[in-house]
């Protein structure tokens, strides 16, 4: 990933960062080590939760794959020794002029809905 990339990357997870402290008043931060292979997410501190950021020019090929990263992430964290596995997975995807669409997959929102019930 070239650096302008990355630099990119890190200012949408530290706006979603700020995003969710703001609207949920949870200590929510960037994790460190994106990327990985064991990668849990991009943020955390959002509690049951997986969250995917993406800042990606195409924002259909983002909207395609990330929220499926979103999904083995959450096995990768149920996997781990965190002792549960999350119960809900987002991934937001910044657009043109810094607004953000929260994106799932229907099985993802099915699952909110029912626990919301």
């Amino acid at each position: 990933m070239a650096n302008s990339s990355k630099a990119k990357g890190d200012r949408a997870e530290l706006e979603v960062q700020g995003i969710l402290r703001d609207l949920l008043g949870v200590p929510a931060r960037r994790a460190l080590g994106a990327g990985r292979k064991d990668d849990v997410g991009d943020i955390h501190g959002v509690p049951d939760t997986v969250i995917q950021v993406v800042n990606w020019k195409n924002v259909a090929k983002a909207v395609r794959e990330k929220p499926l990263e979103c999904e083995r992430q959450a096995q990768n964290f149920a996997n781990g020794n965190h002792g549960f596995a999350p119960t809900f997975e987002a991934t937001f995807v910044r657009l043109r002029g810094g607004d953000y669409r929260v994106v799932m997959t229907p099985e993802q929102w099915a699952t909110m809905w029912r626990e919301a019930q």
